[in-house]
């Protein structure tokens, strides 16, 4: 309320008044909208010397108001950066703003954080440069986002090219009779790739677990009535991607033979699958066929032949065939 009369009527206030009420207001809006921030926001002398600390800087830096006003600003400095201080105080001093500087801080608790820093003067009402005001917000949540985004990226373009070497390598070693046959043949094996990758993305491309590519494989011969006609015996053994994929095209076309010449063309033959880890890490794979029609020595090798060694023999590994009478045998060992 302003002053009285001697009539006791109000009088208006001064306009002096008003304007400090102004003033008053508008430094309790700035102090409120300081303290509510999400940012730290910081103010120095020019020694460097923290002589105003918000709620947010607490939350951010891990020390009180108490704890930070009075001390210098390095106490959440790295030692290997204090010389970044020293750059900011001199640019300061000569009335320069600093923009969107990142670098790491320190917190009290030791860990580090990655910050976005805005660093202006701070001046007295005579325009004098009296100190630093710093707002720095914490980027290191969105900097690691940033980071897992390149590694994601990185690894799409390294498996898309080896997806794509893969396609490239079936084709190649890909032949028919007919056109309709070469689609057929080139249309199977990429699909057992296809049936690989989708284990991969169950675990997050870690690889696949053998009986797991082998299942693929087999479901028809797996429903019930025909489980005895796939035996699987192996340790629980996860493959990274490539040999994965190795071994899921190698498996297609193992059990595409069974079914066109081999144990799987009668009703009477069964497979043996059965797999362990070699002294030297390697998986070792054997395939056994029993039971099918009798089988003969090939005078060369076939396509498929072809194909298994062209799929194995780049990873380093082996491939053994036993064209015995009861039934094929082959052993592949791979590096895992």
């Amino acid at each position: 309320m302003g002053p009285k009369n001697e009539s006791g009527f109000q009088l208006k206030p001064l306009a002096s008044e008003r304007a400090l009420e102004r003033a008053e207001r508008l430094a309790n809006l700035l102090a409120s909208i300081v303290e509510s921030s999400d940012d730290a926001i910081v103010s120095k002398n020019l020694d460097g010397i923290v002589t105003s600390w918000n709620k947010a800087a607490e939350r951010i830096f891990g020390y009180s108001a108490t704890e930070a006003i009075g001390q210098p600003i390095t106490l959440v400095i790295p030692q290997d950066r204090l010389s970044e201080e020293r750059e900011i105080l001199t640019r300061i001093r000569r009335g320069e703003r600093i923009d969107h500087f990142e670098t790491v801080r320190r917190r009290r608790d030791g860990s580090s954080i990655i910050v976005s820093l805005t660093v202006s003067p701070v001046k007295d009402a005579h325009g004098n440069i009296v100190g630093a005001s710093k707002i720095a917000r914490d980027i290191t949540q969105q900097k690691r986002t940033q980071e897992q985004i390149s590694i994601l990226a990185r690894e799409a373009e390294h498996r898309s090219k080896n997806i794509l070497s893969n396609v490239q390598a079936i084709i190649n070693l890909s032949q028919s009779d007919t056109s309709e046959g070469l689609k057929e043949v080139i249309s199977g094996r990429i699909q057992a790739m296809a049936n690989v990758h989708s284990l991969f993305v169950e675990t997050r491309w870690i690889g696949a677990e053998v009986s797991a590519i082998a299942k693929q494989e087999f479901a028809p011969y797996l429903e019930e009535g025909h489980q005895k006609r796939i035996v699987m015996e192996g340790l629980q053994t996860v493959l990274e991607p490539i040999a994965a994929q190795a071994i899921a095209v190698v498996l297609h076309e193992l059990a595409t033979n069974a079914i066109k010449y081999g144990a799987l063309s009668n009703t009477r033959g069964r497979i043996e699958l059965a797999w362990s880890r070699a002294e030297d890490g390697q998986l070792v794979l054997r395939w056994t066929e029993l039971g099918g029609p009798r089988v003969k020595a090939p005078q060369r090798k076939g396509f498929g032949s072809r194909l298994i060694e062209g799929t194995i023999n780049p990873l380093g590994g082996k491939v053994l065939f036993d064209w015995r009478a009861e039934g094929l045998v082959c052993e592949i060992a791979v590096p895992t």
